[in-house]
């Protein structure tokens, strides 16, 4: 029986993927390392026949231990843990035969230009593809966002030739609700979403003119289901290695769009007094969340062509601003500021 290690099991990205191997892959041996008992309970409660090890990303000897014994790793915990990525690889170039890791980054190693520049709020035209564009991609500047650890997967191929494949999952603005057994939503739109109801009005960082490309969280677990589903026929349609990158994306959002759109919303769930959305400076951006300037400010724009052409993928669910008003509502309860439906019955 094909035996897969998965990590950040209890997390927004890797629950919702572990909730789709199990369930696309029932035969599937898996082991899940999480943090303590509490996380544990969580997982076995949905997942009973989920195995469980305890540690972190520090944990080097269990980690690598565990890939040791898999066929296959799904990596969706702290994309810039150098340490926890080598303790991976290590593990499985000890294993007899061939196996596989699939990593998780994200497009946020695409803003390094906007970095550079210290540039928010302005629109930029450059999108980046891993297709005709994958040499681009797998060679940007070593100063951006999880570019570290990208090299350590790129060149695992070399340091165990013949032994591992990897693939690179590379996510953008995330969003939707998580099917995972505990951390069930992302950050950038739903944090702008809980700022504009603390401060009482809509904002963007400077213009607003800056785009970021997005998914659907379960549009993203299909691609890691389709990975493993690859790396159990021993590589499938899938490329990996060098050109195992795969962006995951249904098109661009604009942050001033977004922030207009979560200001009606409220508005309109009588949240706050004005649709009115002003400007605020990255300074500021940085006071209403932590890299607020970055989550809201900066551009990171791509296009997945690889996924499509290769593993038949297409997203399926809708674009995140057709579902503002549920986010609102969402981030609404949690502040205190709406009643669900437990609390309006007891009151």
């Amino acid at each position: 029986m094909p035996k897969l290690f998965i990590t950040g099991s209890t997390g927004y990205i890797g629950g919702d993927a572990l909730y789709v191997i199990t369930k696309t892959f029932p035969d599937l041996e898996i082991t899940a390392v999480v943090r303590n008992s509490a996380k544990g309970a969580k997982v076995a409660s949905q997942y009973p026949n989920v195995r469980l090890v305890y540690g972190d990303l520090d944990s080097i000897d269990l980690l690598t231990e565990e890939a040791s014994k898999a066929d296959v790793v799904v990596h969706t915990a702290n994309c810039d843990h150098v340490a926890s990525a080598e303790a991976l690889l290590k593990g499985l170039g000890q294993k007899e035969g061939k196996s596989w890791l699939i990593h998780t980054s994200g497009t946020g190693m695409l803003s390094f230009a906007d970095f550079d520049r210290k540039s928010y709020g302005q629109r930029s035209e450059k999108v980046y593809d891993d297709w005709d564009g994958i040499k681009e991609v797998t060679s940007i500047p070593d100063h951006a966002a999880h570019r570290n650890v990208d090299k350590i997967i790129l060149g695992a191929s070399d340091q165990y030739p013949g032994k591992v494949s990897t693939a690179i999952v590379c996510p953008p603005c995330i969003w939707g609700p998580g099917r995972g057994p505990d951390n069930k939503k992302s950050m950038q739109v739903y944090r702008m979403a809980s700022a504009t109801l603390k401060r009482g009005k809509g904002f963007h960082v400077e213009e607003g003119k800056n785009r970021w490309t997005e998914i659907h969280v379960q549009d993203l677990s299909d691609v890691y289901a389709a990975l493993v589903n690859a790396a159990l026929e021993g590589g499938g349609k899938a490329t990996w290695n060098d050109e195992g990158y795969y962006f995951t994306e249904n098109g661009d959002i604009v942050w001033e769009d977004i922030a207009k759109g979560i200001a009606k919303a409220a508005f309109d769930k009588g949240l706050i007094k004005t649709v009115d959305v002003e400007n605020v400076s990255p300074e500021e951006a940085e006071k209403l969340s932590s890299f607020g300037s970055y989550l809201w400010g900066m551009n990171s724009r791509c296009r997945a062509y690889r996924a499509r052409k290769l593993l038949g993928w297409n997203p399926k669910q809708p674009k995140v601003e057709s579902v503002l008003p549920t986010i609102v509502e969402g981030e609404a309860k949690e502040l205190g500021l709406i009643k669900g439906h437990a609390e309006q019955a007891a009151g």
